[in-house]
């Protein structure tokens, strides 16, 4: 038998938390930003025909052929248009497969690259 002493009375069992073993930790995840996005821009000249311009359209930009025509019918009367935005690796990759297309045809297709 277990005896105690005046001096150190029973302990009492600690209380039991009810909701103890069933809570949900959360954990905060850092907000990811997205990357930001990049228009190419193609610009009218007087010697690059209609068609070449078209044709990028649909090879590069993947535009179906009613869509690429009326954007570069766009680009003939303003000047310019967008041909399409990505993030910037591609949207410089598309950028030179323009130049290089058009350089072996021998045109001066301008086209270049603006934050969104």
């Amino acid at each position: 038998m277990l005896a105690w002493c005046a001096e150190d009375p029973p302990k009492k069992p600690a209380p039991v938390d009810p909701g103890r073993g069933r809570s949900v930790l959360t954990q905060t995840r850092p907000k990811v930003r997205r990357p930001p996005k990049f228009k190419v821009i193609l610009y009218n000249d007087d010697f690059t025909p209609m068609e070449f311009v078209v044709q990028i359209l649909e090879q590069i930009f993947q535009k179906g052929p009613a869509e690429a025509t009326q954007l570069m019918l766009g680009i003939h009367k303003n000047g310019f248009g967008i041909a399409g935005v990505y993030v910037l690796e591609v949207a410089e990759t598309k950028l030179v497969a323009v130049h290089q297309a058009a350089e072996k045809m021998g045109y001066p297709l301008r086209a270049g690259v603006e934050q969104e």
